[in-house]
């Protein structure tokens, strides 16, 4: 059967096909489109596949972990920096192992379409010491979906696939599997204990993943994944992986009109016989790969070629921004490059918040009293707010990562800084805020939380936020002082009344929230109703 996938559905639905039980994942662009489709399927309304948006990607990988261990076949979806904040659950799960199939999609962003780095995943992966896989396009991410889980069960550990924005968010036919795989049987690991990372476990797991490698490297000669395409020039070999194959054939029109050896890669840890044999044959090696110079920085390494390897390293190809096919082909000295230009359909124009949205007042009652506080007192986070860094705006001073806001501000406020402004969106705070506000009110320290609250995960398709109707008690609740928690409705009419109310919060000696609460303009009906529901707090002035 065929149909039309975007990347991210290819994924998605590869997964449903091989057996899922359980998705999870935080909403981030360019990976969100996974865990929508899964759960428009009626499997999961249906409640036969778990497939919920978690807080984080931290908690995303431990609630997948915890499906697994009880041998179900889990996916956790996110993009790349959010690999980060799930670092610590993902590296140690290759040391404790899986026990049903657990596969993490991380989808990169190159030339940070979305994003605050260009950041590879593939170095998460071999720091982890985990199987990847990198698919080329469409087809290959739905097959590679049920190998990944396989390939998960049969080393019991977690399989990373890498996919790229280029990849996830491109439509084509897909030709999709009749035959559906039935999922797992609830079953526990015969040995739970290496479940258990005390030192005396875990040392003994740790000693069975370097084990591994060795069989790591050979499924990667062997599975079919990673092929060597011969060539008759062997003046140049070349290595490409995943999307970047797509623009070499670009070039050459098919494999039969590659003139040069090719291995092609698909599948780590790298096959080192494939790349001996490679560059045993040709005088140099051109590494074409989309991201960071990993493979080329690995085969200068370990095979002691260095002097034989061009690549992003050596100049040949941009070490910034997406390939295409024409970096290719001056890569390959072509004397006729594909020629390749971003058609110019609409004006260029910056993002910027939508008419009618509840930020835009923010930043203005914000904006107001500028004058009076001066630059570099707002510390911002990751959200649609975000936006408040430009005009008409220019409000804030800081955007770093997902909760840096609310640390930052205190940092600033224990430099001397006065007032000390953090502004973070309702999901953002559940995601990584709330540590940093009990640091804060552990010190006592004098920051102003600003909590745009919007009900909605927005800048990512406008998911519902868990912070729904549990701000204040949070906040509350971690040890802010009920007089110090103020609930404000971002709207014209009460501009004076919440500009009042921020000014006397910035005076304040002590930690301080101020909740922004007004359903997102691009919500459904539905959604804004749900979010009436939960949202039942006055603003502090009344409603008057």
């Amino acid at each position: 059967m065929k149909k039309i996938l975007l990347g991210n559905e290819a994924i998605a639905q590869g997964a449903v096909d091989a057996g899922l039980s359980g998705m999870y994942a935080y909403p981030g662009t360019p990976s969100t489109e996974i865990t929508e489709y899964i759960q428009k399927l009626p499997q999961a309304r249906s409640g036969e596949i778990k497939s919920s948006w978690a807080v984080n990607e931290k908690v995303a990988v431990e609630e997948a972990l915890g499906m697994s261990f009880a041998g179900k076949r889990a996916m956790v979806a996110m993009k790349h920096v959010g690999l980060n904040v799930a670092a610590d659950a993902f590296v140690n799960s290759a040391i404790s192992g899986v026990n049903g199939g657990l596969v993490v999609v991380v989808a990169d962003d190159p030339s940070q379409h979305s994003s605050q780095n260009e950041q590879d995943s593939r170095y998460y992966g071999k720091f982890a010491m985990v199987p990847m896989l990198e698919p080329t396009n469409q087809q290959e991410a739905y097959d590679m979906m049920a190998y990944a889980f396989d390939l998960s069960e049969k080393f019991q550990l977690p399989v990373l696939l890498r996919s790229v924005t280029r990849l996830s968010h491109s439509r084509t036919i897909v030709e999709v599997s009749e035959n559906k795989r039935p999922q797992n049987e609830l079953r526990f690991p015969e040995n739970a204990k290496r479940f258990n990372l005390v030192p005396s476990y875990a040392r003994i797991q740790y000693r069975q993943l370097v084990e591994k490698q060795k069989e790591l490297e050979a499924e990667s000669e062997t599975s079919g994944w990673n092929r060597f395409i011969e060539g008759s020039d062997n003046r140049l070999g070349i290595v490409v992986s995943g999307i970047a194959y797509n623009y070499l054939m670009e070039n050459f029109g098919s494999e039969d009109n590659l003139p040069y050896d090719t291995v092609k890669i698909n599948q780590y840890p790298l096959p080192r016989k494939m790349l001996r044999k490679l560059f045993e044959r040709n005088e140099h090696i051109l590494i074409i790969e989309e991201g960071y110079p990993f493979i080329e920085e690995i085969l200068g390494d370990y095979l002691g070629f260095s002097d034989k390897v061009i690549g992003k390293l050596s100049g040949h190809l941009p070490r910034t921004g997406e390939l295409n096919p024409n970096a290719v082909a001056v890569a390959l000295g072509l004397e006729k490059p594909v020629e390749f230009e971003r058609p110019q359909i609409l004006a260029d124009r910056p993002p910027q918040l939508c008419p009618g949205c509840g930020h835009i007042d923010m930043y203005n009652e914000i904006k107001s009293l500028l004058p009076e506080i001066g630059d570099n007192h707002v510390y911002s986070d990751i959200g649609c707010y975000s936006l408040g860094v430009l005009e008409p705006f220019d409000a804030i001073d800081t955007i770093i990562d997902m909760g840096a806001s609310i640390p930052m501000a205190k940092g600033a406020a224990d430099a001397g800084v006065r007032p000390a402004i953090a502004v973070i969106g309702d999901s953002t705070f559940t995601h990584s805020g709330m540590t940093g506000l009990l640091g804060a009110i552990w010190d006592k320290s004098p920051v102003t939380v600003i909590i745009a609250d919007n009900s909605a995960v927005a800048m990512t398709g406008g998911q519902l936020s868990a912070a729904m109707g549990h701000l204040y008690d949070i906040a509350k609740g971690m040890g802010v002082e009920e007089e110090h928690i103020k609930v404000v409705i971002p709207l014209k009419k009460y501009f004076d009344k919440n500009v009042e109310i921020l000014r006397k919060e910035i005076e304040y000696d002590g930690p301080s929230v101020i909740i922004y609460q007004r359903p997102c303009v691009t919500m459904s009906n539905e959604m804004k109703q749900l979010a009436r529901k939960f949202n039942t707090l006055e603003p502090s002035y009344g409603k008057g």
